[in-house]
């Protein structure tokens, strides 16, 4: 069964404010298979946690992977994709029907909680995303 590891970070200057999403895509034997780090406009960091989830899925969606283990460091995403605490916020029930349906592509998922320090490299491409649209704006 082809198995991906994400590691995934949304992140927002001002919450809310500008902010972008990070993700890296390791392959079973760790091989980093995909980099990704995109602007993803104004919102608030959960909204930039759950906007990053849905493209780590996407993508591992177009890499034909068969089970994902998902890796964050948001502790409220991850229990809210496990079902431990409801979603509330209307613009995060939206994101959060999006991730549980992108889900149905995998016969295994699992996601889990990481302490910031495990996710450093999807935190520094949400980080870039932003640090880079602004620079575009300020020209």
């Amino acid at each position: 069964m082809k198995t991906l590891k994400i590691f995934f970070d949304g992140s927002s200057h001002g919450n809310p404010g500008p902010s972008g999403i990070g993700i890296i895509v390791f392959d079973e034997s760790g091989r980093v298979l995909d980099k990704f780090s995109k602007f993803i406009g104004f919102g608030t960091n959960n909204e930039a946690e759950y906007h990053a989830l849905i493209e780590a899925l996407r993508r591992a969606v177009q890499l034909g992977a068969e089970k994902v283990e998902l890796y964050s460091d948001s502790e409220l995403l991850v229990r809210q994709v496990k079902g431990v605490y409801s979603v509330r916020d209307e613009k995060l029930k939206r994101l959060h029907l999006e991730c549980l349906q992108l889900l149905k592509n995998f016969k295994e998922y699992r996601i889990v909680y990481v302490p910031r320090e495990l996710n450093v490299e999807a935190d520094r491409l949400a980080n870039e995303a932003i640090t880079r649209r602004l620079k575009e704006l300020e020209r």
